[in-house]
C-alpha cells in the first residue's frame, strides 16, 4: 500500500463472496450491528449455530446481523461445498442468516475482511492469527471493530454487548 492509499477504516471497505460466487459489498451493511463469525459443520463447536440464528431472530429487526464465513483451515472441518454447507445449517439448526461463501482466514490467501478483523482485534497476547472456527468478531453500526470473541465463549454471552451496540 503506497503512502497516499489509505488503510481500511471499517467493514465498508470490504466486499465478501456469496455462496454462488457473488462478490458483494458490505458497505450496504452499514447502520447494522455486526457479528462475524467464521464457521464449520464438522467441528465442536457448531451447536453455536443455535444460538447465533436466537440471536440473530431476536435482534435482527433492531438493525442485527449475523454474517457467518464457513472455513475449512481448522482441522479439516468444513470440506462441503456451499450447496451442503447451506443445507446442513437450514436441516440441522434452521439457520436463516446469511451464510456467505467458504474462506480462509489466516495465511496468504485469507479473504482480506479477517486480515482487517484480526488487525482490528488482536487475539489473546496480540496474536492476530485466528485459532478455531466459530472465532467472532462485533462490529458497531458505523462499521468498526468492537471486540473478538473467542470460539469457546457462545453466543448467547455476547447478547449484552450486543444490545449495547443496537
Amino acid at each position: 500500500m503506497t503512502e497516499t492509499e489509505a488503510s481500511p477504516k471499517t467493514i465498508a471497505d470490504f466486499d465478501a463472496c456469496l455462496p454462488n460466487g457473488e462478490r458483494i459489498s458490505l458497505a450496504d451493511r452499514l447502520g447494522k450491528v455486526l457479528l462475524v463469525v467464521n464457521t464449520a459443520s464438522k467441528c465442536g463447536f457448531t451447536p453455536q449455530y443455535e444460538g447465533l440464528e436466537a440471536l440473530w431472530r431476536k435482534h435482527r429487526d433492531a438493525g442485527f446481523e449475523v454474517l457467518a464465513f464457513p472455513c475449512n483451515q481448522f482441522g479439516g472441518q468444513e470440506p462441503g461445498t456451499a450447496h451442503e454447507i447451506a443445507s446442513f445449517c437450514q436441516v440441522n439448526f434452521g439457520l436463516s442468516f446469511p451464510l456467505m461463501g467458504k474462506v480462509d482466514v489466516n495465511g496468504d490467501s485469507a479473504e482480506p475482511l479477517f486480515d482487517w478483523l484480526k488487525a482490528e482485534a488482536p487475539g489473546v497476547l496480540g496474536t492476530k492469527a485466528i485459532k478455531w472456527n466459530f472465532t467472532k468478531f462485533l462490529i458497531d453500526r458505523e462499521g468498526h471493530v468492537v471486540r473478538r470473541y473467542a470460539p469457546t465463549d457462545k453466543p448467547e454471552s455476547l447478547e449484552a454487548d450486543i444490545v449495547a451496540l443496537l
